[in-house]
């Protein structure tokens, strides 16, 4: 079970990142290790050819994780990337979906997997794995 609700997370990284402007991505749902985010399509977030650029997938691909993280741990802002992979299958556009299920959740590593996907399509966009860092309750500095 969740310990955040999707508002709920969705409040906490406004509060907690104020750079990061409304309407660049919505928490739509938490379950238990899952989290679904959507990248509103937006002309900021193209590249030349009108497709959703890569950096703009792969800072959705690292919401969706940490998204994923903070529904089930709670409020660990401390929390970090470590790694993150991601593969480009095809050409993007529209809103994009990104669905992330945690793969491990320990309590110093998550590793999890984000599908990404054109609002409407089944087939994927983008895939990712990341690896998180979890602080020990000690550094949690919350």
């Amino acid at each position: 079970m969740p310990r955040l609700d999707a508002q709920q997370l969705e409040t906490i990284l406004h509060e907690s990142f104020p750079e990061v402007r409304e309407g660049t991505w919505r928490i739509e749902a938490v379950e238990d290790r899952y989290a679904r985010v959507r990248l509103p399509y937006h002309r900021s977030n193209l590249r030349p050819g009108n497709t959703i650029s890569g950096p703009a997938l792969m800072t959705l691909a690292d919401t969706a994780m940490y998204a994923a993280i903070l529904a089930a741990i709670g409020p660990v802002l401390m929390a970090v990337t470590t790694a993150l992979n991601i593969n480009f299958m095809r050409k993007p556009t529209g809103d994009i979906i990104a669905e992330c299920r945690l793969l491990k959740l320990g309590s110093r590593l998550a590793v999890g997997e984000v599908a990404m996907y054109a609002d409407g399509e089944t087939e994927m966009c983008a895939h990712a794995t990341c690896t998180y860092s979890i602080p020990p309750e000690s550094q949690r500095g919350e």
